[in-house]
């Protein structure tokens, strides 16, 4: 009997009815020769430090770092679990070979191996490879099964990830707890969380310090086409006025005309994050929201694996086109011209060394017509349904004009821009969101004829405008962020180079921004990601750039990657956060400053209080003096009162985390002093 193994139970029933194991029973499917069960995603997890000591039990800085010689897994503690192990566990017994037919990807690697490892497989295993679930894929996938040792170094990459993120979340989280947070708090602290955190914080200290200033902009009409003055920007009404002054009655001067024919290549397929990103703009969906969508596509069989960072196909795939344009029956009049030419062969689309696992989302042969959908789901496909078609289509043709002019010695501009040919913007042309952007002050779209020479009146007009911070972050923005490790990048070639190199990986970015939420460290105000005062509070706290550095957390992400490749070794890896998180340790457990985080968190699983004597005695809550004058400026409701480090809400309890540090609200303030300040830092 062989032996397969799925992640989850609807996949188990797609591979049983291909390989004809009909009979259903209780945790698996029999028949011709096949059993083929299903894990619940993890089975397993790496023990808890209590697992390997009794002196971890207890949260004592005097045990940091814990390391164990040996890390070890368990099953999780759950009676649906274990039963569902037992059924793999007793199938395993007789088998005489294992197919691998879990998620094909890093996660689903090590889900699989640490099953076999605790049910002591001791039998040949092999692995189904495949990126869509339709069953020619699946028939395919069978006919071309790998040995299991082929995928070893996916393995040792999603087990360096875990342990990796075991010690220093471990370690670090006990760490800044005992050492720094007050009552029942637990300070989260992690491997990826943590720089995520580190970077909504440091964008909200740009926007809480940014002075607006003004400055002043001159603009002037001349034959219905707006004129710029190149200096830009203008300091001072002075200034603006003298120019305003200067040109106001002179004719403008054509001097230069220039034309530039170009193209517009169409936009890459999607990865992972790319979707979440233009899911988030588009219909405003979580990034968690976007990942359970296009996950359940795929299972639905209308689209590909979904948790990839590529945006290119294999070369295998471009045989197929033809088939899945077909089958995308609603889309028949935007592929009826793809298919009538020669589907083109471009490198920008199919290149094997941007493809390691999976390739691009895009959609399968099958009809979606046949298959129901939700509402979301229809809108997810329709995204790569075109993002697919527009892939295909010729690059757009536009024509852009320049006209330089002159009134007096002052220098002005205007462009324009003009499509030619629309080309994949076809694909786009009932698409509001998608529709060219000609709506910019210096776009003037198509132009009248101007001759080098002619010269008239104009209409001068003097704008003032005011500089602006930068944007909160929103889930698009912040995805973005950690896929390039913080740095804006907009060219889409540079920042598929920089992905190496991101915070996470597209599968996981999703669940963090969820914690960083669920913990309480950041909160949604609208569409922006808002870090909390504990959240502030907590990077404040972490002196250690290491922990918060996005640039440092892209480089570990990028060893994990050459694990992967074979081109790392897991070991050293290990090795290294052991040896940062030492160094951690001395550092936080040196520290004199007396900082406290003051802002309670998610309840704790555990309370230090119960499980560590050395560095949890029993405290009095913080004295705090209520000033019923100062009411709260963000809620409203609760009244100002002055704890240990900051003056905070008295509706702390009831979701209020409203903190005013006493760096910047000095603990003496009077009730109107505080007050005062506070109305004018908190002004609309």
């Amino acid at each position: 009997m062989i032996l397969c193994v799925t992640e989850k139970p609807s996949v188990a029933a797609d591979i049983a009815k291909i390989l004809g194991a009909n009979a259903r029973r209780d945790g698996f499917y029999e028949g011709n020769g096949y059993c083929v069960s299903w894990t619940f995603g993890h089975l397993c997890e790496l023990k808890a430090p209590d697992d390997y000591s009794e002196m971890w039990k207890r949260w004592s800085l005097g045990s940091l770092p814990m390391i164990p010689p040996r890390f070890g897994i368990k099953l999780k503690d759950d009676e649906g679990i274990k039963k569902q192990f037992h059924v793999i566990e007793t199938l395993m017994a007789t088998a005489t070979e294992v197919i691998n037919c879990g998620d094909a990807g890093q996660e689903g690697e090590l889900i699989q191996r640490w099953v076999y490892q605790k049910a002591n497989c001791r039998i040949p295993v092999k692995r189904l490879w495949i990126s869509s679930l339709t069953d020619e894929s699946i028939r395919e996938g069978f006919k071309q099964l790998q040995p299991a040792e082929n995928f070893d170094n996916l393995y040792y990459a999603g087990l360096s990830r875990a342990i990796g993120d075991w010690i220093l979340g471990m370690n670090a989280t006990r760490l800044y707890t005992l050492k720094y947070a007050q009552s029942r708090n637990v300070l989260s602290i992690g491997r990826v969380q943590t720089p995520t955190l580190a970077l909504i914080v440091a964008r909200q200290r740009e926007i809480e310090h940014f002075v607006p200033e003004d400055y002043w902009e001159i603009k002037t009409l001349y034959r219905g086409v707006t004129f710029n003055s190149q200096k830009g920007r203008y300091k001072s009404v002075e200034e603006a006025n003298q120019v305003i002054e200067g040109i106001k009655s002179a004719p403008l001067a054509v001097t230069d005309i220039q034309t530039k024919k170009g193209k517009e290549a169409p936009p890459r397929l999607f990865d992972l994050t790319g979707l979440q990103v233009e899911c988030n703009k588009k219909f405003g969906y979580s990034a968690d929201m976007t990942l359970r969508t296009i996950q359940s596509l795929y299972e639905k069989k209308v689209t590909t694996y979904p948790r990839v960072d590529t945006t290119y196909l294999s070369e295998d795939i471009y045989p197929k086109v033809p088939g899945i344009m077909k089958a995308m029956v609603p889309y028949a009049s935007l592929t009826a011209p793809v298919l009538a030419a020669k589907i083109k062969k471009s490198k920008k689309v199919f290149d094997n060394s941007k493809v390691t696992d999976h390739h691009a989302i895009i959609p399968t042969d099958v009809d979606p017509r046949k298959v129901a959908l939700s509402r979301e789901e229809k809108l997810v496909y329709d995204l790569v349904a075109k993002r697919f078609i527009a892939a295909f289509y010729p690059d757009c043709e536009f024509s852009s004009t320049t006209v330089l002019a002159k009134i007096n010695q002052f220098d002005f501009k205007a462009t324009g821009k003009q499509i030619l040919k629309e080309g994949w913007r076809k694909v786009y042309s009932k698409d509001h969101a998608q529709s060219e952007d000609t709506t910019a002050d210096d776009n003037n779209g198509i132009m009248p004829e101007f001759v080098v020479g002619e010269s008239g009146a104009h209409e001068p007009t003097l704008l003032k405008k005011v500089t602006q911070p930068p944007r909160p972050y929103n889930e698009g923005t912040l995805l973005r962020a950690m896929e390039t490790a913080g740095k804006f990048v907009d060219d889409e070639l540079l920042r598929e180079a920089m992905k190496e190199n991101g915070i996470g990986r597209p599968s996981t970015r999703a669940a963090i921004i969820e914690t960083l939420q669920r913990r309480r460290y950041i909160t949604k105000e609208r569409k922006n990601l808002v870090a909390t005062a504990a959240g502030c509070q907590l990077i404040d706290t972490i002196k250690d750039e290491l922990l918060k550095s996005a640039k440092l957390t892209g480089l570990w992400e990028n060893k994990l990657r050459k694990i992967e490749r074979g081109e790392y070794s897991a070991q050293q890896f290990i090795n290294e956060l052991k040896d940062m998180v030492s160094e951690i340790v001395l550092t936080v457990l040196r520290d004199q400053s007396g900082t406290s985080i003051i802002v309670e968190q998610e309840a704790p699983t555990s309370s230090p209080q119960k499980v560590g004597t050395e560095s949890s005695p029993k405290k009095r809550a913080p004295r705090v003096t209520k000033l019923e004058q100062v009411k709260c400026p963000v809620c409203g409701k609760g009244h100002m009162v002055k704890g240990k480090a900051a003056f905070g809400c008295s509706e702390w309890a009831n979701g209020c985390h409203t903190a005013l540090p006493f760096s910047d609200y000095p603990s003496d303030l009077s009730p109107a002093k505080l007050r005062d300040l506070i109305k004018k830092n908190y002004k609309k």
